[in-house]
């Protein structure tokens, strides 16, 4: 694969990239694995959360082209992650003409990279409650409020963070990441890549995958850096 745009790892602890969609069911499935997958291997890897803009330009649609989606795939979410869908987000796939939600990945994107550049340690937190907000909360994540409730709780200065979000330099960065998902040839989500050294990258986990089978290619692929 080619360079993404990554930050060099040269003398660096390799770099666990997560790319994920804020509005991606599976992701936030997914969530509590990548968060524990954190917590075991602190201090051995960095995380990179990308935004994968799953829902841009000719995607991005109105809930009612969505919910037939939505209704088919949660309970399946919820039986294999063991994660609970709010019904406060089911009423607008339930009730999807009388919803005026438009599915758009790009504000939550734009929000992490804003989040990114000043507590880059809290990203994958963010995220996960950007998906907390929409799914169980039932926040539309297309709208400046839903993002209230979080600029106490990650010390972000309301003026600051509401004029970064719709800025075009703010814009481009999260350009910028969907870019790098797709240069690193991640279609779908959840996508868990390690970035081995500047070139080198090992996917450990396409789809959701449970938390044993991603430690298990881990740790395999941490023992083949290590003998290397």
């Amino acid at each position: 694969m080619g360079k993404t745009g990554l930050k060099p790892i040269d003398n660096m602890k390799p770099i666990l990239i997560y790319c994920y969609d804020a509005y991606c069911g599976w992701c936030f499935g997914f969530s509590p694995v990548m968060k524990e997958i954190a917590r075991q291997y602190a201090g051995k890897l960095d995380i990179e959360v990308l935004s994968g803009g799953m829902l841009i330009d000719e995607y991005i649609a109105p809930i009612n082209k969505i919910a037939p989606v939505i209704l088919n795939e949660y309970q399946r979410v919820e039986e294999l992650a063991g994660v609970k869908f709010g019904n406060d987000f089911l009423w607008h796939a339930h009730h999807p003409n009388e919803s005026d939600w438009v599915m758009n990945s790009e504000k939550p994107a734009i929000a992490l990279c804003i989040l990114k550049e000043l507590y880059p340690a809290e990203q994958l937190n963010f995220a996960s409650d950007l998906q907390h907000a929409l799914n169980v909360e039932g926040r539309d994540l297309d709208d400046d409020e839903a993002y209230r409730h979080l600029l106490n709780k990650y010390q972000l200065d309301e003026k600051s963070f509401f004029e970064k979000l719709h800025s075009e330099i703010y814009r481009d960065f999260s350009r910028q990441e969907f870019a790098m998902c797709r240069q690193l040839q991640v279609t779908a989500f959840p996508a868990v890549l390690l970035q081995a050294s500047e070139s080198q990258f090992y996917l450990v986990a396409r789809g959701y995958t449970p938390l044993t089978e991603i430690k298990h290619r881990l740790n395999a692929i941490l023992s083949e850096l290590s003998d290397s």
